[in-house]
């Protein structure tokens, strides 16, 4: 890969929504790849890093920042602010076609309705099908389980299976406070909604359909959280 992100474990993509600082700070590792996407940057900024990459159509980004970027020899990825796909997307597209296999999306949750939900279905795309890609804010981490996932909290915590595009057949669970044994869940129906972690893992197995899993960290986890940033 001409930029070296190979030798990265994950890429961690900012986007400009609603998040704590301080939760998001919580979540960084030493061998991540930041992708400031476009005013995604402002978090980037605050918790004192500088991106190894800037993308987006930079509507949200000041000429002294593009400038003092420019100069800290950080690759920028600018595209028009009239475009058929959002910055997320194009930053989802550059780094799959990097080959990083793990992407967290920081700060997609929150803020606009309509860019929470185009976030979210953006998980349903074949083009990233193949790599664990997670909305995460620090306190919600949303993802897609084709086939089987575990869940990783803390007992307590509370996680949520919605079908998407269509019913889910043949779901069990393993770890949960309400276990389901080969259920189906419908899109109309609320079924899935606030189980609870009974350990620091569960398991979900779906024979046929996708599920989006929603984990809700307890605050008291996130005050933990916050003592180990990068």
């Amino acid at each position: 890969m001409s930029d070296g992100s190979n030798h990265f474990e994950r890429a961690l993509l900012f986007v400009n929504g609603v998040a704590s600082v301080e939760a998001l700070g919580a979540l960084l590792r030493a061998q991540d790849f930041v992708v400031a996407v476009d005013g995604g940057l402002r978090f980037v900024t605050a918790l004192g890093l500088v991106p190894d990459v800037l993308i987006g159509d930079l509507d949200s980004v000041t000429a002294g920042d593009l400038a003092r970027l420019t100069g800290l020899g950080v690759r920028i990825e600018r595209y028009p602010v009239e475009k058929d796909e959002t910055d997320l997307e194009l930053a989802l597209r550059f780094v799959a076609e990097q080959g990083l296999g793990v992407v967290r999306i920081l700060g997609g949750l929150g803020g606009r309705l309509d860019q929470t939900l185009g976030n979210v279905f953006l998980l349903l795309d074949e083009r990233w099908s193949g790599l664990d890609v997670r909305l995460d804010d620090g306190v919600d981490e949303v993802w897609l389980i084709r086939g089987e996932a575990e869940v990783q909290g803390q007992a307590g915590d509370v996680v949520s299976l919605l079908p998407l595009l269509g019913p889910a057949h043949g779901v069990r669970t393993e770890g949960l406070a309400y276990p389901l044994r080969g259920e189906v869940l419908y899109p109309q129906r609320t079924r899935g909604i606030s189980n609870r972690l009974l350990g620091q893992r569960a398991h979900v197995w779906v024979e046929q359909g996708v599920l989006l899993c929603i984990h809700t960290r307890q605050k008291d986890e996130v005050d933990l959280n916050n003592g180990g940033t990068k």
